[in-house]
């Protein structure tokens, strides 16, 4: 019964965070869909873990580096997917008010995908 009270939170923290990029795109006063190109970041953040997890099998091993290589990977997509609205904002792409909304989503969404791994992410119970 928790993880359908978990699935039910995040699934409606990921609504909330694509709510606030959506209206960073689509109010009157922005009009500009240039933002949804951080869609593509929070698509591919989780590959490079799901990659390393597959490769590295030793639940002994506290950290290898194929797991820190992974980690280097998503924490530069993560900070990529922070600085394409404030580079669009800077150049006068987009206004600086839909900017603050790409970034809330942005902190909503990767928030959530956080909190997945962290809820569902652990594996099995059982270790020697």
């Amino acid at each position: 019964m928790a993880g359908i009270k978990a699935l039910v939170l995040l699934s409606f923290s990921g609504v909330v965070g694509l709510t606030f990029l959506m209206l960073g795109c689509a109010l009157e006063d922005y009009g500009v869909y240039w933002p949804l190109f951080v869609l593509m970041f929070h698509v591919i953040s989780p590959i490079p873990y799901f990659i390393a997890k597959r490769v590295t099998d030793d639940s002994d091993a506290s950290s290898s580096a194929c797991q820190e290589l992974a980690y280097f990977f998503t924490t530069g997509i993560v900070v990529s997917a922070f600085g394409l609205p404030i580079i669009l904002a800077r150049v006068s792409v987009i206004k600086w008010g839909a900017c603050g909304l790409v970034l809330a989503g942005n902190a909503v969404i990767f928030l959530t995908i956080q909190g997945f791994f962290f809820v569902f992410g652990r594996g099995d119970d059982f270790s020697w």
